[in-house]
């Protein structure tokens, strides 16, 4: 990354760059693979409301990457943890609400479709793909991978190669986003993906990762001296903030915003935990019988 700048970006101030076009290229197949699917009249009210997810995931991939946050989170540490939050904490769950899989699928030509589809399914070579596909797939393995991600890119000597090199920075909020993915396919059906997990196992699956980004940010909140040399070194900061109070704001980001997401899961599958089964009432013999 290159030297960051003493003044704030403003409101306009965005980013024509890779992750914006890959936004961009995302919202143009998926109206192309809706051109090619027919939708049934009773599942059209659901369906409008996974599409309309499925675009705020790309408005809030796009807000976190390419607008004027991106250049702010070369200056302040709290806007960087900002984009953080909206990868994992919303922009993911929204792609896994939005269900864009079949579309997105349907928007390849047909004859491509069938080659990787048979590839993928039948092809020898793709064999090892199957099975590492069926292990990451996982509850376990997401969840690993999602704790790992979060916690080693934060740790101060690769967190700090990340804001030096493009790469890597690329690198970084990529394994963010894919991570919580896969993190969150666990816990919301989005099909033809299903969650396996009952609905117990979903709380304290959500409950675990909400514990791990805790973790984190109370290592931010409680550390009494800067952690990261690029943020500490700046020769001063947007708004006056020291680099210490910068990094305690970003702790409270990930602590306080960044649980929300995390909450509103844990207590709807609490509420359907709980919730009384559906009784189901004989049925009144009707005038034909």
């Amino acid at each position: 990354m290159l030297a960051a700048a003493t003044a704030a970006p403003g409101f306009w101030d965005w980013s024509l760059n890779p992750p914006l076009v890959l936004t961009i290229d995302l919202g143009v197949l998926y109206a192309i693979g809706a051109s090619r699917t027919v939708t049934p009249e009773r599942k059209r009210a659901l369906q409008r409301r996974r599409t309309a997810c499925f675009y705020a995931s790309l408005v809030t991939l796009a807000v976190a990457l390419s607008s004027p946050i991106e250049r702010l989170s070369e200056q302040l540490f709290w806007a960087h943890m900002l984009q953080h939050v909206l990868l994992i904490a919303v922009a993911a769950p929204l792609l896994v609400l939005g269900a864009p899989w079949i579309r997105l699928w349907r928007s390849l030509p047909l004859a491509g479709r069938r080659w990787i589809a048979r590839g993928l399914a039948q092809g020898r070579r793709t064999a090892p793909l199957r099975s590492l596909g069926r292990v990451l797939g996982g509850p376990t393995a997401s969840f690993v991978l999602f704790s790992v991600v979060l916690l080693a890119w934060h740790v101060p000597a690769l967190f700090d190669a990340t804001l030096r090199s493009e790469a890597l920075h690329a690198l970084e909020h990529t394994l963010f986003f894919v991570t919580a993915v896969m993190f969150f396919k666990q816990v919301i059906s989005s099909p033809p993906l299903h969650a396996r997990l009952t609905a117990p196992a979903r709380v304290l699956y959500t409950v675990g990762a909400m514990v791990v980004t805790w973790l984190l940010a109370v290592v931010l909140a409680l550390e009494p001296h800067a952690l990261y040399s690029f943020y500490a070194h700046l020769p001063s900061r947007p708004g006056g903030l020291s680099a210490l109070a910068d990094q305690q704001l970003a702790a409270g980001i990930m602590w306080v915003p960044g649980s929300i997401t995390f909450v509103i899961v844990i207590f709807a599958y609490v509420h359907r935990w709980l919730a009384p089964a559906p009784s189901h009432t004989p049925r009144a013999p009707s005038l034909a019988a």
